[in-house]
């Protein structure tokens, strides 16, 4: 089992889990129709295997709250048991309820937990958008 620190707190799940910090930086509202949270931004800290080679454990992320999501990206999910998990949001489809949601998948198919074993999440469940790794710098 991988755990993460959130909050003073140890949260265990052998998914690859963020760390978000409670703190988050606001931008400038410009516009009025922007969605709700819509400008908000976050850092997260990666653990778990699930998403190598791309991100290893340790890494720190910069992600954007109520951003448009586009299949290939890195999103921050929360899984069904309440995790929050970053993952590659692979299509769209519908859920068995018929809303729309997501397909996502971990890019190390043999760690983690993605929708190969939860199904599709609900397009609630996508939180933000991993807009890049902030550390460490320099690899890629």
């Amino acid at each position: 089992m991988l755990g993460v620190s959130f909050s003073g707190r140890c949260l265990r799940s052998p998914a690859t889990l963020l760390c978000v910090p409670r703190r988050q930086i606001r931008c400038p509202q410009g516009r009025s129709d922007k969605p709700r949270g819509a400008g908000r931004w976050g850092l997260a800290v990666v653990r778990g295997r699930s998403m190598e080679p791309g991100l290893r454990d340790g890494d720190r992320l910069l992600v954007r709250y109520a951003a448009v999501v586009r299949p290939g990206s890195r999103v921050l999910v929360r899984m069904p048991d309440g995790t929050l998990a970053v993952k590659r949001a692979a299509e769209r489809r519908a859920t068995r309820t018929g809303a729309d949601g997501w397909w996502v998948l971990s890019d190390n198919p043999d760690e983690g937990v993605d929708s190969r074993h939860r199904g599709v999440l609900d397009e609630e469940a996508v939180r933000a958008v991993v807009r890049l790794r902030v550390w460490p710098p320099g690899r890629r």
